[in-house]
């Protein structure tokens, strides 16, 4: 990868923006798969797919972590908080919701 500075073109820009894209969407994946994972734990365990306190938890962490690299916290948490959603409804497929 190449720093943003050593870029000299919009093409040479474009080119590490794409490859940091398919970066996420490789890492946003196997996120699914930690998802995916989770949903055979919670049921060996009788957990719910939404657990109020690890959503505080992990959206606290990530807030924490764009601050100490002087990136928006808000953006993250908003990013953060639709990926969790996401996540939460993935589970309730398997485990259905909580009642």
């Amino acid at each position: 990868m190449k720093a943003p500075i050593d870029c000299q073109t919009m093409r040479e820009l474009r080119v590490q923006i794409d490859a940091l894209d398919r970066e996420i969407v490789a890492k946003l994946a196997a996120r699914a798969s930690y998802i995916d994972r989770a949903v055979v734990l919670k049921q060996q365990e009788n957990l719910p797919a939404r657990i109020e306190d690890r959503v505080e938890q992990v959206v606290d962490r990530v807030r924490d972590s764009a601050k100490a690299i002087g990136f928006d916290p808000d953006l993250t948490e908003d990013l953060w908080r639709r990926l969790i959603e996401w996540s939460i409804a993935r589970e309730e497929q398997a485990l259905g919701p909580k009642t």
